[in-house]
C-alpha cells in the first residue's frame, strides 16, 4: 500500500481519488469511452494497484470548477493524490484542466494520468455500455 510521511513524521496512507468523466449515453457513437464511465475508473484502480495504491475516492463529473467543493472534501497536502486516465477526460470532466493544475500545485496535491491506450469500442461493447446505463434500476451490472 502507498504510503507517505505526514508532517509529524507518521507514516499514512495515500488517498487516491479516480477522476471519470460524466458523458450523456446519446454520445456513445461518437465517444465511447468518455461515455463509459466504469471503464475509466477501471483504468485508473489499475495505475493504483500498479503503484501499490488503492482507489479511495471515485469521482464521475463534467465540466466541474476546479475549485469546487467536490474535489477538494478532505484532501490533504502531500497525503493525496488525483488520477484520471487521460488530459482528454481531464478536459471533460473539469471546466480548466490548467486551473484545476495549478491549484493542485497550490495545495501540494499530486495530478496523475494512466497514459494507457483507450479500449477499442466494438458493436457489442458499445451495447454492453448501452444496456448498463440505459437499465441502472434494473439491477443489471453490465455482465
Amino acid at each position: 500500500m502507498g504510503q507517505v510521511r505526514g508532517a509529524s513524521g507518521m507514516r499514512s496512507r495515500l488517498r487516491v481519488t479516480a477522476i471519470a468523466s460524466l458523458t450523456p449515453l446519446e454520445e456513445l457513437d461518437d465517444d465511447p469511452f468518455l461515455v463509459d464511465s466504469r471503464s475509466q475508473h477501471a483504468m485508473c484502480a489499475r495505475w493504483a494497484a500498479d503503484h501499490g495504491y488503492v482507489i479511495a475516492r471515485e469521482l464521475l463529473v463534467r465540466g466541474l470548477r476546479p475549485d469546487h467543493c467536490a474535489l477538494w472534501d478532505g484532501v490533504r497536502p502531500g497525503l493525496d493524490l488525483f488520477v484520471a486516465p487521460s488530459r482528454r477526460v481531464l478536459e471533460s470532466a473539469l471546466s480548466s484542466v490548467e486551473e484545476f493544475t495549478d491549484e493542485c500545485a497550490r495545495r501540494g496535491v499530486r495530478i496523475e494520468t494512466v497514459g494507457r491506450a483507450e479500449p477499442c469500442y466494438d458493436a457489442q461493447m458499445k451495447a454492453s455500455v448501452h444496456r448498463r446505463l440505459s437499465m441502472p434500476t434494473a439491477g443489471y451490472d453490465g455482465r
